[in-house]
């Protein structure tokens, strides 16, 4: 584990490394950070296109999973803590209620059943690499993954050999087995500006 490395830079800059009781000193509800084994991630902030889109899927998947009485959803800025030394904050959680992770005011700990990541020019690589890796070996049931830069959308399952397989779209249609009954047409996620929530809930059948 590395220790504190303090940097005589700026006034906004950033410790890189230290111990995951450091980092959770360090990290309060304004700074939306990660940590991994050591190392500091902290985000800038999003843009508009993905702050838009973030409360656009987030707002769908909040209605059905509280009209079905699934479980409970967290939008961006919550910590999930994979395992002792990675701590992760994706944009979208959800928890099934038969899911017994432990959960706080401040963090998941455990596997939810349900995650996803909007892309950002600086999260390539993590999003579509280590997050996949990390969240198919901790068996995360459903990854969903937004890139606005290559308008991409898919959503991977865990299959019978516990590794992630994109879900086939049929017609731009992307359905999810976790949120069973619920889709998305990708098209949606790329329009600008988006579609009518409501209007789209209604196709959805979810009942405002």
């Amino acid at each position: 584990m590395h220790t504190l490395a303090k940097e005589k830079t700026t006034e906004h800059s950033r410790p890189k490394f230290m111990t995951e009781e450091e980092f959770l000193d360090f990290c309060d509800e304004d700074i939306k950070a990660e940590f991994v084994d050591g190392e500091v991630i902290v985000h800038s902030p999003s843009s508009s296109k993905h702050n838009r889109i973030a409360v656009f899927v987030t707002t769908l998947v909040q209605l059905y999973v509280d009209q079905k009485k699934l479980g409970t959803v967290w939008g961006e800025n919550f910590q999930v803590r994979l395992r002792p030394g990675l701590r992760r904050v994706p944009d979208l959680i959800f928890v099934s209620r038969d899911n017994e992770v432990e959960i706080t005011n401040t963090e998941i700990e455990g596997a939810p059943d349900l995650v996803m990541e909007i892309v950002s020019p600086d999260s390539v690589d993590r999003d579509w690499r280590d997050k996949f890796l990390e969240y198919e070996k901790v068996q995360i049931k459903e990854y969903w993954v937004v890139d606005p830069n290559n308008k991409r959308f898919e959503i991977y399952g865990l299959n019978d050999k516990g590794q992630y397989e994109a879900q086939v779209a049929e017609g731009g249609v992307v359905k999810s087995n976790v949120l069973s009954g619920f889709w998305l047409k990708k098209e949606w996620l790329w329009q600008d500006p988006l579609p009518n929530v409501v209007e789209i809930a209604k196709e959805l059948n979810i009942k405002i």
